[in-house]
């Protein structure tokens, strides 16, 4: 089945991409309008992105709100984790105002919503996944992206980042790996 991702994301593209497989995955078309995501929970963020892009393209399109949770900072940055340290902000600046605010082994949660609206039926679901993990002192690794570097997940037991992790040890644990296994489950029971 061929899915349109309501993102213009290239890294979410292409993880999205090798977790969905054999399912194909295309890139949102450029005229494509998305609307500001404002939503108070992920859940909500990812279905009005996906809402939009089945309506404008008339496919069946899926959409990830993603983000991390520090317990110290309240939950936050929460639905602000992309633009947490400003709405132009890089991963490198979200992440180092989440270091500086956060302390050290700060108990950390990853959660993804993976949103699907199909515009034929007007089916629409949410699935979604979490990773728990903790802060490590500093960024370490080359992949990944956004909070990856500081993120110890909890369910790997060698004090290795997100960042260290091969894309296959990453896609077996990560937030976005779960909520993904729930959508694949679902789309071979249609």
């Amino acid at each position: 089945m061929r899915l349109v991702l309501a993102s213009r994301n290239a890294h979410k593209l292409r993880e999205l991409s090798l977790l969905l497989m054999p399912h194909e995955l295309d890139p949102l078309p450029r005229e494509v309008e998305l609307p500001p995501e404002t939503g108070a929970t992920f859940a909500e963020n990812a279905l009005v992105k996906a809402r939009a892009a089945a309506e404008q393209t008339g496919r069946m399109a899926i959409a990830d709100d993603s983000g991390i949770e520090a317990a110290a900072l309240g939950g936050a940055p929460g639905v602000r984790s992309a633009r947490y340290a400003g709405d132009d902000a890089s991963d490198e600046d979200n992440l180092e105002k989440l270091l500086s605010e956060a302390p050290d082994g700060s108990s950390l949660r990853y959660v993804s919503a993976l949103a699907v609206v199909d515009p034929v039926n007007g089916e629409e679901h949410v699935f979604e996944g979490r990773c728990s993990g903790t802060l490590s002192a500093e960024p370490r690794g080359e992949g990944g992206f956004g909070y990856d570097p500081a993120f110890l997940p909890d369910d790997d037991h060698t004090d290795r980042t997100m960042a260290e992790l091969s894309s296959a040890e990453k896609a077996a644990i990560s937030h976005r790996g779960r909520a993904t296994r729930e959508l694949l489950t679902w789309l071979a029971a249609r």
